[in-house]
Protein backbone atom coordinates (compact mmCIF):
# COMPACT_ATOMS: atom_id res chain seq x y z
CA UNK A 1 0.00 0.00 0.00
CA UNK A 2 1.16 3.55 -0.94
CA UNK A 3 2.43 5.56 2.44
CA UNK A 4 0.17 8.39 2.60
CA UNK A 5 3.48 10.69 2.47
CA UNK A 6 4.17 9.68 -0.43
CA UNK A 7 1.20 11.29 -1.92
CA UNK A 8 1.82 14.96 -2.83
CA UNK A 9 0.49 17.02 0.09
CA UNK A 10 -1.34 19.31 -2.80
CA UNK A 11 -1.50 18.38 -5.96
CA UNK A 12 -2.75 20.84 -8.70
CA UNK A 13 -3.41 20.18 -12.31
CA UNK A 14 -4.22 22.75 -14.96
CA UNK A 15 -6.43 24.55 -12.99
CA UNK A 16 -8.45 27.37 -14.52
CA UNK A 17 -10.42 29.55 -12.60
CA UNK A 18 -12.70 32.22 -13.98
CA UNK A 19 -15.24 34.57 -11.76
CA UNK A 20 -17.41 37.32 -13.46
CA UNK A 21 -15.67 36.64 -16.94
CA UNK A 22 -12.30 37.19 -16.12
CA UNK A 23 -9.43 34.56 -15.72
CA UNK A 24 -7.62 35.17 -12.17
CA UNK A 25 -5.99 31.27 -12.84
CA UNK A 26 -5.10 30.50 -16.50
CA UNK A 27 -3.63 26.44 -15.92
CA UNK A 28 -1.68 26.50 -13.16
CA UNK A 29 -0.37 23.52 -12.20
CA UNK A 30 1.79 22.85 -8.47
CA UNK A 31 2.44 19.98 -6.60
CA UNK A 32 3.81 20.78 -2.56
CA UNK A 33 4.66 17.58 -1.14
CA UNK A 34 3.85 16.33 2.39
CA UNK A 35 5.58 18.66 5.06
CA UNK A 36 6.98 20.93 2.79
CA UNK A 37 6.64 25.06 3.03
CA UNK A 38 6.07 26.64 -0.18
CA UNK A 39 6.06 30.26 -0.71
CA UNK A 40 3.80 31.90 -3.61
CA UNK A 41 4.91 35.40 -4.54
CA UNK A 42 4.12 37.75 -7.13
CA UNK A 43 2.83 40.95 -8.26
CA UNK A 44 -1.09 42.11 -6.69
CA UNK A 45 -3.32 40.38 -8.77
CA UNK A 46 -1.20 37.50 -10.29
CA UNK A 47 -3.54 35.09 -8.92
CA UNK A 48 -2.14 34.25 -5.47
CA UNK A 49 -4.65 34.40 -3.21
CA UNK A 50 -7.73 32.83 -5.94
CA UNK A 51 -4.97 29.70 -5.91
CA UNK A 52 -5.71 29.54 -2.01
CA UNK A 53 -8.79 29.71 -2.19
CA UNK A 54 -9.02 27.04 -4.96
CA UNK A 55 -7.14 24.40 -2.87
CA UNK A 56 -9.28 25.44 0.04
CA UNK A 57 -12.34 25.09 -2.15
CA UNK A 58 -13.65 28.19 -1.30
CA UNK A 59 -13.90 28.95 -5.31
CA UNK A 60 -14.07 25.83 -7.53
CA UNK A 61 -11.95 25.96 -10.69
CA UNK A 62 -14.08 25.62 -13.86
CA UNK A 63 -11.45 23.25 -15.02
CA UNK A 64 -8.42 20.80 -13.93
CA UNK A 65 -8.20 19.26 -10.78
CA UNK A 66 -7.32 19.62 -6.54
CA UNK A 67 -5.86 16.89 -4.98
CA UNK A 68 -4.96 16.39 -1.63
CA UNK A 69 -3.07 13.73 -0.03
CA UNK A 70 -4.41 11.73 -2.98
CA UNK A 71 -8.46 12.76 -2.70
CA UNK A 72 -9.86 14.08 -4.93
CA UNK A 73 -11.45 17.77 -3.79
CA UNK A 74 -11.86 19.36 -7.23
CA UNK A 75 -12.45 17.82 -10.47
CA UNK A 76 -13.54 19.19 -13.99
CA UNK A 77 -15.40 21.89 -12.59
CA UNK A 78 -17.05 20.18 -9.58
CA UNK A 79 -16.24 20.11 -5.95
CA UNK A 80 -16.38 17.08 -4.54
CA UNK A 81 -15.18 17.89 -0.74
CA UNK A 82 -16.50 20.75 1.06
CA UNK A 83 -14.43 22.94 2.78
CA UNK A 84 -14.53 21.38 6.34
CA UNK A 85 -13.79 17.59 4.60
CA UNK A 86 -10.27 19.09 3.74
CA UNK A 87 -8.07 19.06 6.15
CA UNK A 88 -7.20 22.54 5.64
CA UNK A 89 -6.84 25.44 8.09
CA UNK A 90 -6.56 29.44 7.13
CA UNK A 91 -4.98 32.36 8.20
CA UNK A 92 -5.28 35.46 6.65
CA UNK A 93 -3.88 38.78 6.90
CA UNK A 94 -6.21 40.63 9.23
CA UNK A 95 -6.99 37.61 11.45
CA UNK A 96 -10.58 37.78 11.21
CA UNK A 97 -11.36 36.89 14.82
CA UNK A 98 -14.52 37.00 16.31
CA UNK A 99 -14.19 39.75 18.53
CA UNK A 100 -16.80 39.70 21.51
CA UNK A 101 -14.85 36.16 22.25
CA UNK A 102 -12.20 35.44 24.74
CA UNK A 103 -8.88 34.16 23.72
CA UNK A 104 -9.02 30.52 25.04
CA UNK A 105 -13.26 30.83 24.11
CA UNK A 106 -12.08 31.11 20.44
CA UNK A 107 -10.11 28.17 19.99
CA UNK A 108 -12.38 26.47 22.54
CA UNK A 109 -15.20 26.98 19.97
CA UNK A 110 -13.32 25.77 17.02
CA UNK A 111 -12.71 22.51 19.14
CA UNK A 112 -16.47 21.99 20.34
CA UNK A 113 -17.12 22.46 16.35
CA UNK A 114 -14.68 19.54 15.46
CA UNK A 115 -16.47 17.39 18.34
CA UNK A 116 -13.97 17.62 21.28
CA UNK A 117 -15.65 16.59 24.48
CA UNK A 118 -16.45 19.84 26.65
CA UNK A 119 -13.71 18.09 29.79
CA UNK A 120 -11.09 17.82 26.61
CA UNK A 121 -11.59 21.28 25.67
CA UNK A 122 -9.73 23.17 27.76
CA UNK A 123 -6.83 21.46 28.10
CA UNK A 124 -6.22 21.43 24.63
CA UNK A 125 -6.94 24.80 24.16
CA UNK A 126 -4.53 26.02 26.68
CA UNK A 127 -1.97 23.64 24.89
CA UNK A 128 -2.22 25.27 21.52
CA UNK A 129 -1.86 28.95 23.18
CA UNK A 130 1.02 27.92 24.83
CA UNK A 131 2.51 26.54 21.23
CA UNK A 132 1.75 29.73 19.84
CA UNK A 133 2.84 32.29 22.69
CA UNK A 134 -0.38 33.35 24.45
CA UNK A 135 -0.13 32.35 27.75
CA UNK A 136 -1.65 34.53 30.14
CA UNK A 137 -4.16 36.01 26.95
CA UNK A 138 -6.35 33.09 27.81
CA UNK A 139 -9.41 35.89 29.44
CA UNK A 140 -8.23 38.76 26.99
CA UNK A 141 -10.99 39.71 24.23
CA UNK A 142 -9.96 39.47 20.78
CA UNK A 143 -10.94 42.99 20.15
CA UNK A 144 -7.69 43.68 22.65
CA UNK A 145 -4.82 42.16 20.91
CA UNK A 146 -2.44 43.71 19.35
CA UNK A 147 -1.69 42.95 15.64
CA UNK A 148 0.95 40.55 16.65
CA UNK A 149 -1.12 38.52 19.04
CA UNK A 150 -4.58 38.72 16.92
CA UNK A 151 -2.04 36.74 14.24
CA UNK A 152 -1.17 34.54 16.66
CA UNK A 153 -4.47 33.71 18.02
CA UNK A 154 -5.46 33.44 14.39
CA UNK A 155 -2.64 30.65 14.22
CA UNK A 156 -4.48 29.18 17.26
CA UNK A 157 -7.70 28.65 15.97
CA UNK A 158 -6.49 27.65 12.87
CA UNK A 159 -4.83 24.69 14.38
CA UNK A 160 -7.58 24.11 16.43
CA UNK A 161 -9.02 21.89 13.38
CA UNK A 162 -5.66 19.74 13.63
CA UNK A 163 -5.03 20.66 9.65
CA UNK A 164 -2.53 18.79 7.83
CA UNK A 165 -2.06 21.70 5.21
CA UNK A 166 -1.92 25.35 6.03
CA UNK A 167 -2.48 28.06 3.55
CA UNK A 168 -1.44 31.61 4.63
CA UNK A 169 -2.25 34.63 2.93
CA UNK A 170 -0.16 37.59 3.73
CA UNK A 171 -0.70 36.86 7.29
CA UNK A 172 2.71 38.63 8.60
CA UNK A 173 1.44 42.39 6.39
CA UNK A 174 0.21 43.91 9.90
CA UNK A 175 2.66 43.24 12.08
CA UNK A 176 6.38 45.05 12.65
CA UNK A 177 9.61 43.55 12.34
CA UNK A 178 9.57 41.87 16.12
CA UNK A 179 6.42 40.16 15.48
CA UNK A 180 7.51 38.89 12.18
CA UNK A 181 10.09 37.60 13.02
CA UNK A 182 8.46 36.30 16.53
CA UNK A 183 5.57 34.80 14.57
CA UNK A 184 7.72 33.07 11.57
CA UNK A 185 9.72 31.67 14.24
CA UNK A 186 6.15 30.14 15.90
CA UNK A 187 5.48 29.27 12.49
CA UNK A 188 8.57 26.99 11.78
CA UNK A 189 8.92 25.40 14.89
CA UNK A 190 5.09 24.50 14.56
CA UNK A 191 5.69 23.21 10.91
CA UNK A 192 8.50 21.06 12.75
CA UNK A 193 6.60 19.36 15.65
CA UNK A 194 2.81 19.05 14.00
CA UNK A 195 4.51 18.27 10.65
CA UNK A 196 2.51 20.86 8.48
CA UNK A 197 2.26 21.42 4.99
CA UNK A 198 2.20 25.19 4.36
CA UNK A 199 1.45 27.15 1.11
CA UNK A 200 2.07 30.75 1.92
CA UNK A 201 1.13 33.90 -0.13
CA UNK A 202 3.65 36.68 0.64
CA UNK A 203 4.58 39.77 -1.15
CA UNK A 204 8.14 39.67 0.54
CA UNK A 205 9.48 36.47 0.13
CA UNK A 206 12.72 37.27 2.01
CA UNK A 207 10.94 37.80 5.63
CA UNK A 208 9.74 33.68 5.16
CA UNK A 209 12.45 32.21 2.75
CA UNK A 210 14.82 31.26 5.86
CA UNK A 211 12.04 28.73 6.87
CA UNK A 212 10.55 27.66 3.64
CA UNK A 213 11.71 25.29 1.53
CA UNK A 214 10.45 26.57 -1.70
CA UNK A 215 9.56 30.04 -3.44
CA UNK A 216 6.76 29.73 -6.61
CA UNK A 217 6.34 32.80 -8.64
CA UNK A 218 2.87 33.92 -10.25
CA UNK A 219 2.47 36.49 -12.85
CA UNK A 220 -1.13 37.03 -14.72
CA UNK A 221 -2.51 33.48 -13.27
CA UNK A 222 0.54 31.52 -14.44
CA UNK A 223 3.32 29.92 -13.23
CA UNK A 224 6.05 31.75 -13.68
CA UNK A 225 8.76 30.05 -12.10
CA UNK A 226 9.91 27.75 -9.47
CA UNK A 227 13.21 28.21 -7.44
CA UNK A 228 14.32 25.92 -4.47
CA UNK A 229 16.19 28.36 -1.54
CA UNK A 230 19.66 29.34 -3.00
CA UNK A 231 18.86 29.14 -6.74
CA UNK A 232 19.29 31.72 -8.83
CA UNK A 233 18.14 32.47 -12.53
Amino acid sequence: MTSPLSEPAVDVREVIVRIDGHTLLDGVTLSVAAEEHVLLVGPSGSGKSTLLRAIAGLVTPASGSVRLFGRVASDGGRALLAPHERGIGMLFQGAALWPHMGVRETVEFVLARRGVARSARRAKAEGLLEMCGLVGFEKRRAASLSGGEAQRLGLARALGSEPRILLLDEPLGPLDAPRREALLDSLGALRRDVGLTVVHVTHDPDEARRIADRTVTLDGGRLAGALADGETR
